[in-house]
C-alpha cells in the first residue's frame, strides 16, 4: 500500500549544503503520488534554484513573505492549512533557533508559527553545531512544542569533519513519512473518548464544590489522539482551555452530566478518564441563593463513579479503559488499589502535592500502573509530550 499517495506535503528548504538532497526528496515524493508545495528560504536559493525545484514539484515556488502578488492570498495561512504535513529539510541551526523562539521574520518561520499541522524537522549542520548546548536546548524546546525530529545521521560532512549532524537520506525520510501516515490510517478504525477538567456540584445557583483541575492534560490527550488518526470525543467540565480542532467537544458541569454524556457516546474502543470528578455532591440543592446567616451545614452524598461504572459495564466496556489518580501521598499503594477496585486496565497517577506538575501546570510527571505488567515511570515534561507518550502506548496496546 502506498501511504503517501495524494498526501499534501509542504516542504521548506533552508540554506545549507544539504539542500541539494531536497531535490531528490521532491522527486521521490512525486513518484509516490504526493502533492508537494515548496517554500525556499533566501539562503537556500544560494544552493539550489527555484527553477529546479518547480520543475520537480510541478508547482509554483513560495519564498517572499511580502510578495504583493501572492500575500494578498495570505500565503502564510493558506499554505499551512493546505498541507497534511510540514517538512523542513534541511533544517539549519539558524532555522531551529528561530522556531524555538517563535520568531516570524520570513515566510518559512511565519508559516510554522501559523500552522495547526504536524511539523517535522530534518536537521543538517556541522557536528560541533549539532552538539552545541544552545542547539540542544533549542531541539528539546521544539520537541516539547510537538515538533518531530528526523535524524540527524552520523557520517562524513561536506566540511571534511566526521560526526553527528548529517542530513538523513531522502529514502529514509520517505520511509519515515510512509510509516507516519500508515499509523494515522490504521488508527482511523478506532474511536476514543476522553474526559477532562473538573466537575462542579452546585450548592445553590451561585455556589458550587469543585477542584483545581485545569483540564490541560485531558485536552492534550484528545489532541494527540486526534493527531494520530483516532476519531475522538472530548467530554469536558468547565475549563479555560480552547476547543480542540477536529475533536467532538461536549461541555458539561456536574459528574452526573459527564456520566450521561459518556454513556450516550459509547461504545468506543478506548476511554481515558482524566477528569477530576468530584467525589461528593450536595444532597439537597437550594434553588435560591442561600443568605449568609451564621454557620452553614452542608449534607454531602457520594457522586456517581464514572470510571468504575464504565469499566464494570459488561456490554459497553471499551477495549481499553484508563483512569487517572491524583495523589498527595502513598501514590503506589493508592494507585494499585484503584486499579483493582475500578477494574480498569491502566491507572495513570501523578503527585499533585508537587506544585511544578499536575493541576494547572503545563508540566506533568506520571507513573503508569498496568494490570498485566510492571509499572512505568515517565519523568517530568510538557503535558503535550506526556500525552504523546501515553498515546504511543495506547497504539501499541491496541495493535
Amino acid at each position: 500500500m502506498n501511504n503517501l499517495e495524494n498526501k499534501k506535503i509542504l516542504l521548506i528548504i533552508c540554506g545549507g549544503i544539504a539542500a541539494y538532497k531536497s531535490l531528490e526528496l521532491i522527486r521521490l515524493l512525486k513518484k509516490k503520488g504526493s502533492l508537494v508545495k515548496t517554500i525556499l528560504t533566501k539562503n537556500s536559493q544560494k544552493f539550489i534554484t527555484p527553477l529546479s525545484v518547480s520543475s520537480l514539484s510541478q508547482e509554483k515556488i513560495y519564498s517572499d513573505l511580502f510578495d504583493h502578488e501572492n500575500e494578498a492570498e495570505m500565503d502564510h495561512i493558506s499554505l499551512s492549512r493546505w498541507a497534511d504535513l510540514i517538512l523542513i529539510a534541511p533544517a539549519t541551526a539558524n532555522t531551529i533557533s528561530k522556531l524555538s523562539y517563535g520568531l516570524a521574520d520570513d515566510l518559512a518561520s511565519t508559516v510554522c508559527l501559523a500552522s495547526n499541522k504536524k511539523i517535522l524537522l530534518v536537521p543538517s549542520m556541522n557536528v560541533r553545531m549539532w552538539e552545541h548546548k544552545t542547539n540542544k536546548e533549542n531541539i528539546n524546546k521544539l520537541k516539547s512544542l510537538n515538533y518531530g525530529i528526523i535524524g540527524p545521521e552520523i557520517g562524513d560532512m561536506a566540511c571534511g569533519e566526521y560526526g553527528e549532524g548529517k542530513m538523513t537520506e531522502p529514502k529514509e525520510i520517505i520511509n519515515y513519512l510512509s510509516s507516519y501516515f500508515k499509523n494515522i490510517s490504521n488508527n482511523k478504525k478506532y474511536k476514543a473518548l476522553v474526559t477532562a477538567g473538573p466537575t462542579c456540584e452546585f450548592i445553590d445557583p451561585v455556589r458550587f464544590i469543585s477542584n483545581k483541575s485545569s483540564g490541560k492534560q485531558g485536552y492534550e490527550l484528545a489532541n494527540s489522539l486526534k493527531n494520530n488518526g483516532f476519531e475522538t470525543i472530548l467530554i469536558s467540565g468547565p475549563t479555560n482551555q480552547q476547543d480542540v480542532e477536529g475533536v467532538k467537544m461536549i461541555k458539561v458541569n456536574s459528574a452526573k452530566e459527564m456520566y450521561d454524556a459518556t454513556m450516550d457516546n459509547l461504545p468506543v474502543d478506548i476511554a481515558i478518564f482524566s477528569a477530576a470528578v468530584s467525589d461528593w455532591k450536595i444532597e439537597n440543592f437550594n434553588k435560591e441563593k442561600i443568605k449568609k446567616n451564621g454557620d452553614l451545614n452542608l449534607s454531602l452524598v457520594q457522586n456517581i463513579d464514572i470510571l468504575s461504572n464504565i469499566s464494570k459495564n459488561n456490554s459497553l466496556r471499551p477495549k481499553l479503559v484508563i483512569g487517572f489518580a491524583a495523589e498527595t501521598d502513598n501514590l503506589v499503594e493508592n494507585s494499585k488499589k484503584k486499579l483493582d477496585e475500578k477494574n480498569c486496565d491502566w491507572i495513570i497517577a501523578n503527585d499533585v502535592s508537587n506544585n511544578e506538575i499536575g493541576f494547572d501546570s503545563d508540566y506533568n510527571e506520571i507513573t503508569i500502573f498496568y494490570r498485566n505488567k510492571n509499572l512505568e515511570k515517565i519523568s517530568k515534561m510538557k503535558k503535550s509530550l506526556i500525552a504523546d507518550k501515553i498515546v504511543e502506548r495506547v497504539i501499541s496496546d491496541l495493535n
